[in-house]
């Protein structure tokens, strides 16, 4: 299912993890034993494959990116956007980790809100608090790394 060795090994060990936590939740009537836990590794089997597949969609954006600035004629443009995303990039360190990694992941990796509450398994209104305090902070630090008016 999941076209890799190293994959699979990821997906039985976090089912296992999965079993171990929610072992209480185990119902007899409803199956037995094996069917529960192939349940389990196929569902954390997709969601290995939801991530892998937002990892191949940043790549593929990363590289498109990389193919535009290693055009050799650079216009106006882009040396406008190049110098933007610099002072992003310059404004996004200056913020707590927390905060930078879900606007990076939201804004960069195409991430909603809610697939970056359960991939960290973490409620999605610390996600929203995180955006929302780190889009302010971001603002904040733009201000200050603005360029001079000429």
């Amino acid at each position: 299912m999941l076209g890799s060795h190293e994959l699979a090994e990821d997906a039985v060990q976090e089912a296992y993890i999965g079993l171990w936590r929610a072992a209480a939740r185990y119902d007899s009537a409803r199956g037995p034993v094996r069917s529960w836990l192939l349940g389990i590794v196929r569902n954390r089997s997709i969601d290995i494959l939801r991530r892998v597949g937002v990892d191949e969609r940043r790549r593929i954006t990363i590289a498109g990116f990389e193919d535009r600035f290693a055009e050799s004629e650079e216009t106006e443009t882009d040396l406008i956007r190049r110098e933007e995303a610099a002072r992003v990039q310059t404004a996004l360190a200056t913020l707590p980790p927390d905060q930078r990694r879900v606007l990076e992941l939201a804004y960069y990796g195409g991430w909603t809100q809610a697939e970056i509450a359960k991939q960290f398994d973490m409620p999605l209104g610390t996600v929203k608090s995180r955006v929302r305090l780190g889009l302010e902070k971001l603002r904040s630090a733009l201000d200050e790394v603005a360029p001079a008016a000429g």
